[in-house]
């Protein structure tokens, strides 16, 4: 039997496409129903089979849902949350897949008065590209999916939203909102930051001779400009925060080679590697 009746998504792009993939693959949903302002890349999930059918009212493809995942892009994440609270039925749960957590959960809870069937989520799961037609039925098998509960989350909603990732596959870890934007800007933003910086730094008369380094080390920086504004501008803090960090490590190796200080610079590098390392493949 299957756990869900109806599963609701809203934005069927990657990330969503894979979810609704998941669920239809492993049995887990009688009804996968995508939701999305064009009815083109709805067309586009549906030809991929990530979902069962489309609505392009958020009101109208939320209704009877069991539950509600929000993969929009994080400045729209919390509008609709809110929406699809309004629209379900009182056992509806919501969740979200938002690279942000602090501003999403905050504004959440400061505008409904029982948020209490919602929790957010993050899949640490992705791909530079976008679109339904790149997802993938198997992209969070083995993937770590961060719920990050407030103080007034209620045990139960908690539990039922680590069961859902899990049945996709993934593994669950809980995090607080804020505990979760502050690790994000060190593994996940500011790579981005970091690989953006280094393409636009390469003369691209040279591009003819970048290797694999070049390419695996910018690869993140070919997503959307559009959506990682808006993630950058949500966790702006600890962005700086962890921009601030790089900046010390940079100025550290310049004034290694200026200085000829190659001990250091080697220690430094070691000291990279061993991080490095302790991640394993």
């Amino acid at each position: 039997m299957p756990t869900y009746r109806k599963v609701a998504i809203v934005g069927v792009g990657l990330i969503g496409g894979s979810i609704g993939l998941a669920l239809r693959q492993r049995g887990l949903a009688q009804q996968v129903v995508g939701i999305g302002r064009r009815q083109s890349s709805l067309d586009r999930a549906l030809a991929c089979q990530a979902i069962d059918e489309a609505s392009t009212e958020l009101d109208e493809g939320v209704a009877g849902a069991e539950l509600v995942v929000v993969a929009t892009p994080v400045a729209a994440v919390a509008d609709h949350v809110c929406q699809a609270l309004a629209a379900v039925p009182e056992d509806c749960l919501v969740t979200d897949a938002g690279s942000t957590k602090g501003a999403i959960c905050a504004a959440v809870e400061s505008r409904l008065q029982d948020a209490g069937r919602f929790v957010g989520s993050h899949p640490l799961a992705g791909d530079h590209r976008t679109g339904p037609e790149h997802a993938r039925g198997d992209l969070l098998e083995g993937k770590t999916v961060v719920v990050t509960p407030t103080q007034s989350t209620p045990a139960e909603t908690i539990a039922k939203v680590e069961l859902f990732w899990q049945n996709l596959g993934a593994r669950v870890t809980k995090l607080a909102p804020v505990e979760h934007d502050e690790a994000l800007a060190a593994t996940s933003h500011l790579p981005h930051l970091m690989a953006s910086a280094l393409a636009a730094a390469t003369p691209e008369e040279w591009l003819a001779l970048a290797a694999t380094g070049w390419a695996d080390t910018t690869r993140v920086a070919a997503a959307d400009p559009e959506l990682w504004t808006q993630v950058l501008a949500q966790n702006k803090p600890a962005v700086l925060a962890a921009l601030g960090r790089l900046s010390e490590q940079l100025e550290k190796l310049e004034a290694n080679l200026l200085e000829e200080n190659w001990s250091e610079l080697r220690e430094s590098l070691q000291n990279g590697k061993r991080i490095r390392d302790a991640l394993g493949s």
